[in-house]
């Protein structure tokens, strides 16, 4: 069955809007360049910037933001569980998955989403049309934030999520949390659960910029499987290198980021953007470290 959030409400667009991303550190988010290429794209007066706050000075951060002339902000690593918690009102993605990365006012309270499981399905559905149409296992590797979020979207589309992580008492927390059918293995399980899961998604870090190595062998494998990795840096990690080059459908994690960002832009900016060819080829030369 098919389910996504709710539709976010438009703001009022005015003039001069800012918002910003918060972290510690923050220089490597790149979501200024994807916020930027929208209100350049738009023609639309308004600032995205980037914002370090330590994590002593989160909380004091939340109490100043109602007067801080932000209309909102994206929230990345450290700060996403205290985000939650400063929040006056949470959408039940967020209070689900447990974090908020995305803030705005209203009414002079401090509201927050998540969007990280909207970001998800949106590249899946983008980039691999009907990839749900038969939902089953799907092998999720990682029980970190990401794969709370990941856990959540797969059980809205009908999956029954099977999460393999090194730590298997965090699994089990996770599996816990959610039930629909979710359920825990340790990390050495994940060759077995490999031969009938319909989806295989890496929320790991291993694979980020070429590093680690998740150590499947793929030929065990459905022949139609859909392999993605949230990871982007590299845009093709061994895994999805590794699944294409045995016939498997692969996605990689760009796309997430992108479709992420769009609901705040939305909340902020008072028009709801398009992931489109021109900000990827923008993220993607930022990437490789080119000129767009």
């Amino acid at each position: 069955m098919t389910s996504s959030p709710a539709s976010p409400s438009m703001s009022d667009g005015k003039p001069g809007t800012r918002a910003c991303v918060i972290g510690w550190p923050v220089d490597h988010a790149r979501s200024p360049l994807i916020h930027g290429y929208w209100l350049d794209r738009y023609g639309l007066d308004g600032t995205y910037e980037r914002v370090a706050v330590a994590p002593e000075e989160i909380d004091a951060f939340f109490r100043r933001f109602p007067d801080s002339g932000y209309a909102g902000c994206n929230v990345t690593v450290p700060h996403k569980e205290a985000a939650l918690a400063a929040c006056a009102e949470v959408e039940p993605v967020a209070r689900a998955i447990g974090a908020v990365n995305t803030l705005w006012m209203d009414g002079g309270k401090l509201c927050g989403t998540n969007t990280d499981a909207l970001g998800f399905l949106a590249n899946l559905d983008e980039t691999a049309p009907g990839w749900d149409n038969e939902p089953g296992p799907a092998l999720v590797l990682g029980a970190g934030g990401a794969a709370r979020a990941v856990v959540w979207a797969l059980i809205q589309r009908g999956f029954q999520p099977k999460i393999a992580n090194r730590n298997v008492a965090r699994a089990e927390d996770l599996a816990h949390a959610f039930g629909g059918g979710t359920e825990a293995y340790p990390w050495e399980a994940r060759q077995a659960l490999l031969w009938d899961a319909r989806l295989l998604v890496n929320t790991t870090s291993l694979g980020m910029k070429g590093v680690g190595d998740i150590g499947l062998d793929l030929r065990g494998a459905r022949g139609d499987a859909l392999v993605t990795d949230i990871v982007y840096v590299p845009l093709v990690t061994d895994l999805l290198d590794l699944a294409a080059s045995y016939g498997l459908r692969t996605v990689d994690g760009l796309g997430m980021l992108l479709h992420q960002a769009v609901p705040g832009f939305e909340r902020w900016f008072g028009l709801r953007p398009t992931v489109d060819a021109g900000l990827r080829a923008r993220i993607v030369a930022d990437i490789e470290g080119r000129a767009p």
